[in-house]
C-alpha cells in the first residue's frame, strides 16, 4: 500500500481543522466471508492511518460489502445500522478514538415491507454514530434495482453537519458529488468538509448488457475542485482501485481518490493502486476568494424557486428537451 500525505508536524487542535485519512484499495465482495475480511482490513487501516495522527479515516461507497451486487446478493448481506457488523465498526473506533465514515449496505424494516439502501455510518473518536446517511440521488437502473431511495420528508433532514474531533462535517454518497445542490444545502449548514465515498469505474454496464462504448468523464479533476471552490470547503472523494468481480461481471475502478481545498486546489491525489491518503484540512491556510463577494452570504434565495419546480428531461444525447412546467 502507498502511502500520500500532505501534514504538519502535528495534527490541527480541536476546533481550528482535521486530519483525514482516506483509504483506496482492492476488497473482496459479495460473501460473508468478504465482510468479515474487509472489517479486519478496516481494522487494520485504521489503525496505521491513526498512528499519523489523522482523526477521521474515510472507505469508498459499499465498503463493506462490496458495489458490484446482484439484487439477491445485496438484500441478503444487507444488515441494520446496529447490525453486527457496524457494532464491530463502533468499536474500532472507540478502541483507536479515530472516526470512520464507513459505508455499508443497510436493511431497515418498515411494518410489512423491507428496505434497502446504500448507506454511510460515521462514527466519532467515541464510537457514536453520529450520522447514518441513505443515498438519495441513486445512479442507473443498477442502483434503483438494488436499493431504495433514501427518504427526504418534512420529519427527517438526510442531509446532516456533525463534529467529529472538534470539526464540521458531512457525506454525500458517490454520483451524488455531480449535484451541486447537495454540496451547498451541506455547506450553508455549516459544514467545513464533505467526505464522498465512491465507486466511480471507467465504464458502465446498460440495462441491455451493453457496456459504454467510451469511458465518461472523471469528475474529480473537475467537478469536485468546483464544488469545493464554490461552497468554501474541504471535499474529498474515496474510491476503489483496480477490479472488483461478481457472477462474472467486473468493474474496474478509476483509483481516482482525491481531497481538495477550499480554493479548488488539489492538496493530494491517489494513482490507481492501493493507498493510504492523509491531510491535513485547515480552513485559516486559506484567504478569501474574493475581496468582498462571499458565495454563500450573497445569494438571494427568493429568486431560485423556479430551480426546484422545473425538471429536465434527457433525451438520451447532450442536448436537453425543453423543460417541462
Amino acid at each position: 500500500m502507498i502511502y500520500t500525505t500532505r501534514i504538519h508536524e502535528n495534527p490541527p487542535a480541536s476546533g481550528t481543522g482535521i486530519r483525514l485519512a482516506i483509504y483506496q484499495g482492492q476488497q473482496p465482495v459479495g460473501t460473508p466471508k468478504a465482510i468479515a475480511e474487509n472489517i479486519d482490513a478496516l481494522e487494520k487501516v485504521a489503525g496505521k492511518a491513526k498512528k499519523f495522527g489523522a482523526d477521521i479515516i474515510s472507505f469508498p461507497e459499499l465498503y463493506i460489502e462490496g458495489y458490484t451486487l446482484t439484487p439477491d446478493i445485496a438484500h441478503k448481506l444487507a444488515e441494520s445500522f446496529d447490525g453486527p457488523s457496524m457494532r464491530h465498526v463502533a468499536s474500532i473506533a472507540k478502541e483507536k478514538k479515530i472516526g470512520i465514515v464507513c459505508p455499508y449496505a443497510e436493511k431497515e424494516e418498515q411494518g410489512s415491507r423491507i428496505f434497502y439502501y446504500d448507506s454511510i455510518a460515521v462514527f466519532d473518536t467515541n464510537g457514536e454514530l453520529v450520522i447514518n446517511y441513505r443515498k438519495t440521488h441513486l445512479f442507473g437502473q443498477a442502483e434503483r434495482d438494488n436499493w431504495d431511495f433514501g427518504s427526504v420528508d418534512s420529519k427527517e433532514n438526510p442531509f446532516l453537519v456533525r463534529e467529529v474531533a472538534g470539526f464540521p462535517i458531512a457525506v454525500l454518497n458517490c454520483y451524488e458529488a455531480e449535484f451541486f445542490e447537495l454540496s451547498r444545502i451541506l455547506a450553508l449548514q455549516g459544514a467545513k468538509l464533505i467526505i464522498i465515498p465512491t465507486a466511480a469505474d471507467f465504464y458502465y454496464t446498460l440495462p441491455n448488457g451493453k457496456k459504454t462504448s467510451v469511458a465518461y468523464p472523471d469528475i474529480s479533476k473537475n467537478l469536485i475542485p468546483a464544488h469545493a471552490y464554490e461552497n468554501n470547503c474541504f471535499i474529498s472523494y474515496c474510491n476503489r482501485a483496480g477490479t472488483e468481480t461478481v457472477n462474472g461481471e467486473t468493474w474496474r475502478y478509476r483509483g481516482n481518490s482525491i481531497i481538495v481545498g477550499p480554493h479548488g486546489d488539489i492538496i493530494i491525489a491517489a494513482r490507481n493502486e492501493p493507498t493510504l491518503l492523509i491531510a491535513d484540512c485547515i480552513p485559516t491556510e486559506y484567504s478569501r476568494t474574493h475581496p468582498e463577494g462571499d458565495y454563500l452570504k450573497d445569494r438571494r434565495p427568493e429568486l431560485y424557486k423556479k430551480l426546484t419546480d422545473m425538471k429536465g428531461e434527457f433525451d438520451g444525447g447532450y442536448v436537453y428537451k425543453k423543460p417541462s412546467k
